[in-house]
């Protein structure tokens, strides 16, 4: 997204996490996000699935205008990444999912299926071509650190053909723990990957109606 995104006139920061450290979690993503921000305001942050998570705290130490969660988690007050999908009903709300679109889950993630099924091919070949990216699990066992949702303007997208977390999850989370109903989205869960133009117009939609 960033090229359309900086054809637009905007400046944007994409810093990579450390997500390979065991010594690095939720307070350390913020701060490497917090850094590379700089002395830079009126920002729009946005956060995408488990970003949910740290996004919140980058807007607890920094100036923003605006939160834009993308197909994110939506997290509580003391709450572990880890506990989110059992607290939320995850688990059922996938397998009822794959169960309406014909689909078998197997014991692990299928990342193609769940994650890049509407993804162009070129795009997912690009993709699976790089090292596979590592994730610790430090983050997971992490509280949530905020006592509240910070006091910023917060805008939900959810997508409606997301198999890993999907619409009709994401619409009774969201509702619960933002009070909110959210915009919705055509793509699955890696709308910055499949329909990049059309993600770029509705972050601008929201900034200019801001």
């Amino acid at each position: 997204m960033a090229p359309g995104l900086r054809a637009g006139g905007h400046d944007v920061i994409a810093p990579d996490l450390p997500t390979a450290d065991d010594s690095a979690g939720l307070n350390e993503y913020a701060d490497v996000i917090a850094d590379a921000i700089g002395d830079r305001r009126d920002l729009i942050v946005v956060a995408q699935s488990l970003g949910g998570f740290t996004a919140p705290i980058v807007c607890s130490r920094v100036p923003v205008n605006m939160l834009v969660l993308i197909a994110a988690m939506v997290p509580l007050p003391g709450e572990t990444p880890g506990q989110w999908f059992s607290n939320t009903g995850w688990p059922e709300a996938r397998q009822e999912q794959a169960q309406r679109d014909g689909r078998t889950l197997g014991e692990r993630v299928n990342v193609v299926e769940e994650f890049f099924h509407d993804v162009p091919a070129d795009v997912v070949a690009d993709t699976f071509a790089r090292p596979e990216p590592v994730q610790s699990e430090t983050p997971f066992g992490q509280p949530w650190p905020l006592a509240a949702w910070p006091d910023v303007p917060t805008r939900v997208v959810i997508c409606r053909n997301d198999r890993f977390f999907p619409p009709h999850f994401m619409r009774r989370v969201v509702h619960e723990r933002l009070g909110m109903t959210p915009d919705e989205f055509d793509s699955g869960h890696l709308p910055a990957l499949s329909r990049p133009n059309e993600l770029v117009e509705r972050l601008e939609a929201y900034r200019a109606a801001a």
